[in-house]
């Protein structure tokens, strides 16, 4: 007992310290707020390259035993409560509360932003676009189902630039309501997406019940309420927030299912040194266009992540692409193969370049 009351008085003494240290960093970011409002009228105090660096030296310098990854997401939420002190932050997401996306907004922005549910996409990069939010969080792709073809096509008529990514491991409940008779069910409610990423399941387990495509996951969840014949398929926070049972856990398809999502504002982010640069290029319906547009990115030795044609909407079979690649824009090699696009006269417009995803 003597020992065990010296290493909880060793654990109290260290609270003190991490508590005292934890305030010093605050009152440095309160410092850091004055500053930027000194020099300049419209401060910009979210810096998303700044973060992301911060965030790979934790988990480069990490020794444990406290994981990496573990040790990157407790000071994630440090930095989001000092960030909250310099400018409090509201950021859409595609709602209603208890989606994926709202997961991804927490895990890239921490707990201390205003997360603001919206009803579409297109929602999204409105509000944005007005100042209503500083930033605003949409899936654009899974690797499973692959594209979202609305937050694609929302970029074509968007001034918005990409600050940033979010990768989401992506795990499926099917989930109970308070009134839901298990041998009774003859509907199950989940998003479109959701219901294709868990297709085998279904098929094997529940191939008789009807499947209703409805606008999320978690307007599944809050189905339950009032239903006692369906069950949801959704997350462990719509799981929470509608107070629901999980009946059966991690029904993808897929173990590794992943959702990305991205960040959207009105500002450009310098280099962070691990950066990815996204594009729609778009060029003369000709014999040869991709392997003409795809060229300079070979030459240049970059490497192409991310390849996915759209209807331009402008004439019928006329397509643009989507391009992610790695690097900055303010990369020589990717500064000299945007100008080889465009003296080629293909129509280029960078959707924004920006850190790699760090957690």
């Amino acid at each position: 007992m003597t020992d065990l009351n010296a290493l909880r008085d060793q654990i109290d003494a260290l609270d003190q310290q991490l508590q005292d240290l934890l305030n010093k960093r605050a009152d440095l970011a309160h410092q850091v707020a004055e500053v930027k409002r000194a020099e300049d009228p419209e401060p910009v105090f979210y810096r998303p390259e700044r973060e992301a660096q911060v965030l790979r030296r934790i988990k480069e310098r990490n020794t444990g035993p406290i994981g990496a990854e573990e040790m990157a997401r407790l000071f994630r939420e440090v930095m989001s409560v000092c960030l909250a002190l310099e400018q409090p932050m509201r950021v859409a997401f595609l709602g209603p509360e208890g989606t994926f996306t709202q997961q991804a907004a927490i895990k890239h922005f921490g707990h201390s932003v205003e997360s603001v549910p919206l009803g579409a996409i297109d929602e999204v990069f409105r509000e944005v676009e007005a100042g209503a939010v500083h930033f605003g969080v949409v899936p654009v792709e899974n690797s499973t189902e692959g594209m979202v073809n609305h937050t694609l096509d929302s970029f074509m008529n968007s001034d918005l630039k990409i600050c940033g990514e979010v990768e989401l491991r992506i795990h499926h409940h099917l989930l109970s309501g308070p009134h839901t008779r298990r041998d009774k069910v003859t509907r199950i409610y989940s998003h479109q997406q959701t219901l294709a990423q868990c297709r085998q399941w279904l098929d094997a387990h529940m191939p008789a019940v009807e499947r209703i495509a409805v606008s999320s996951n978690a307007e599944a969840a809050r189905r339950l309420r009032d239903e006692w014949n369906a069950m949801a398929i959704a997350g462990d926070m719509a799981c929470e927030l509608y107070d629901l049972e999980k009946v059966q856990v991690n029904i993808e398809d897929r173990p590794d299912n992943t959702t990305r999502f991205l960040i959207i504002g009105r500002q450009d982010t310098p280099p962070s040194g691990r950066d990815k640069t996204s594009l729609l290029v778009s060029g003369k319906n000709r014999p040869g266009l991709l392997s003409d547009l795809l060229r300079p990115f070979r030459e240049k030795n970059i490497n192409l992540t991310r390849l996915e044609s759209r209807p331009s909407r402008i004439a019928n079979w006329s397509y643009v692409f989507f391009v992610d690649c790695e690097g900055h824009k303010e990369d020589p090699g990717l500064t000299e193969v945007l100008e080889d696009l465009d003296s080629d006269g293909n129509t280029i417009k960078v959707l924004g370049s920006y850190p790699k995803a760090v957690l």
